[in-house]
């Protein structure tokens, strides 16, 4: 028998006509986001809808969307008969799991080699994480710079000013 948090529901709402995703953990919520899905937080439930003025075809098109994802990984899905589907797309596990798989590789080290071994992948000046956050941070500067609001060149020096600050992310352990 499946547990419990391993089950959700994607229907549409009667009273309000939207789609509403309830249940799961936070892997769920996560898969949901993902797919499109926004959540929301209330004092007491969270749950997930698909945005706002979408056409009807694009709310059942991201809800069968979400529906195959969310079987892919385990989870037992009730949905309307418009969302079913059979298709399962390949589960991958997000990079932020990755990443956390280097706390997890501390954690078990017995050697100082061992620590150094998963820091190298934190910081490796070419491919490590902490450079692909300077690429991303970079990005989102230049994305900030041609929006063209006032307050937009600043938060594109403000981003700028981490990556400088940061450096050679490898240069953080030497």
């Amino acid at each position: 028998m499946p547990r419990a948090d391993r089950f959700l529901s994607i229907r549409r709402d009667p009273f309000s006509d939207e789609v509403l995703a309830r249940g799961g953990v936070p892997e769920a919520h996560s898969l949901l986001q993902r797919t499109g899905f926004v959540p929301v937080v209330r004092a007491h439930e969270t749950y997930h809808r698909v945005p706002a003025n979408l056409a009807e075809h694009d709310e059942a098109r991201l809800a069968t969307e979400a529906v195959g994802r969310l079987r892919s990984a385990g989870y037992h899905v009730d949905c309307d008969g418009d969302f079913d589907t059979d298709h399962r797309p390949v589960h991958h596990l997000p990079l932020g799991a990755s990443v956390a798989h280097i706390a997890e590789r501390i954690r078990e080290a017995t050697t100082t080699d061992e620590v150094a071994d998963a820091l190298t992948d934190l910081t490796a000046a070419h491919d490590g994480v902490l450079a692909a956050v300077d690429e991303v941070l970079v990005a989102l500067a230049d994305f900030h710079e041609g929006l063209g609001d006032p307050a937009d060149p600043h938060i594109a020096r403000r981003l700028r000013y981490l990556v400088s600050c940061a450096g050679n992310p490898g240069d953080i352990f030497r």
